[in-house]
């Protein structure tokens, strides 16, 4: 039987590290997306609210704003491994509140609002010191390929995550976010033991200069500036994942299991992709490659929203999160192969701020337009204003147009 673990190429495969590093954010990854479903679902079970669900979003992504130039400097100062251990364990310990405050009956959505926003703060500590792991890990020669085989992780769980969440909310909320608890706390126990022969990092004093040092660092590279933020921009426009539960429940006439379904699609798209990315040979023709997977995810936007179809619906969120993968790998490769080490907190810091802003802002921007327009009309002006943007940033950011090497 072939599992997700056999996907990894032999060299990785035998590094013990990168094992460890691999599992804890499978499991991770895991344990954020069935909970994020359920917290989902239960917010709208709760209120009906559209505009809830994109505030849910606003919630995690506020934390982040706030802390990325203090969490970059810690990631560059201080043991990454523990800073990740300590993350995970604080997110699964805030879940194991809310699930007992669900079975006892007390879980109010001001309750889950708060829940919502202590797991923002971890996640936006988790992410830039995660990321940063990866190269002390590998040589950098594979990190493109252990780029994609980290995604191709991440994505498996996407998969399953959502799909189990969905199906276990059907014996209460307190079944998915109880047991999202107890994967995070798995996934810290995995890469506690992790032990790292990085390089010296020079102890620089936590200040204004030093914290900013890493948006710095990008604004010099226009290359990365436009890669970072041209997928920032297209996905705040074209996310849709904030209204996936009124297109299962209104629209597509689902219920959880539905959701599941569409919350687990663009990860079956990425995951196919992951497969391929060697034949793709990214490292040639880079910059046109990211355009192209970027217009690609607006049309498939496009298509969902117009959907009446579940199955229709399905196809497009799979082919949307096959591009969103070239993406992915494009952008993480060229950030990892352009910075230092001894910046790699701070950049990773600022491009998780990017990232969250596509994600967690793009479900606030999404649940505001669908409050305002209606939710189909939404998905279609995002889906056509995630193209208008890739058109612009091609124009705007020409040496990302032309790059060729990732390396450059």
């Amino acid at each position: 039987m072939t599992t997700p673990y056999d996907s990894i190429p032999l060299p990785l495969r035998r590094s013990p590290p990168f094992v460890m590093f691999w599992t804890s954010r499978v499991l991770g990854s895991l344990a954020f997306q069935m909970s994020s479903v359920a917290l989902g679902w239960l917010i709208y079970e709760l209120t009906d609210s559209a505009y809830l669900l994109g505030l849910a979003g606003l919630a995690q992504f506020m934390p982040m704003m706030l802390l990325t130039f203090v969490v970059g400097p810690v990631a560059d100062r201080y043991d990454r491994r523990r800073i990740v251990v300590l993350s995970q364990t604080v997110q699964g310990a805030t879940l194991l509140l809310l699930t007992l405050g669900t079975l006892a009956g007390l879980l109010g959505v001001g309750a889950i609002f708060v829940g919502l926003i202590v797991l923002g703060c971890a996640r936006t500590f988790e992410r830039p010191a995660m990321a940063a792991l990866l190269p002390a890990i590998v040589p950098l020669a594979v990190l493109p390929r252990a780029v994609a085989v980290s995604s191709s992780a991440m994505q498996t769980a996407t998969i399953v995550g959502p799909s189990l969440g969905g199906l276990l909310f059907a014996f209460g909320a307190s079944v998915p976010l109880g047991l999202s608890a107890l994967l995070f706390l798995l996934a810290a126990a995995a890469l506690a033991p992790l032990r790292l022969r990085e390089a010296p990092r020079p102890p620089e004093p936590m200040s204004l200069s030093t914290a900013f040092r890493g948006l710095s660092f990008i604004r010099g590279r226009p290359i990365l500036l436009g890669a970072i933020s041209l997928d920032m921009v297209a996905v705040l426009l074209g996310g849709i994942t904030a209204l996936l539960p009124i297109f299962a429940r209104d629209i597509l006439q689902a219920g959880p299991w539905g959701l599941g379904l569409l919350r687990a699609a663009p990860a079956v798209g990425a995951i196919a992709m992951s497969l391929f990315i060697d034949r793709l040979a990214l490292d040639r023709g880079a910059g046109p490659k990211l355009f192209a997977s970027v217009i690609l995810f607006g049309l498939c936007t496009i298509a969902f929203a117009a959907s009446t179809d579940l199955v229709f619906s399905i196809a497009t969120l799979t082919v949307l999160g096959a591009a969103d993968n070239v993406s992915v790998v494009i952008r993480q490769s060229l950030v990892q192969l352009s910075t230092p080490d001894d910046m790699r907190g701070r950049v990773n810091a600022v491009n998780s701020l990017f990232i969250g802003a596509s994600n967690q802002l793009g479900e606030f921007e999404s649940g505001m337009t669908a409050g305002l327009f209606g939710t189909v009309e939404a998905g279609i002006i995002g889906g056509v204003g995630t193209i208008a943007v890739a058109l612009v940033w091609m124009y705007l950011f020409p040496s990302l147009r032309r790059a060729e090497r990732l390396s450059s």
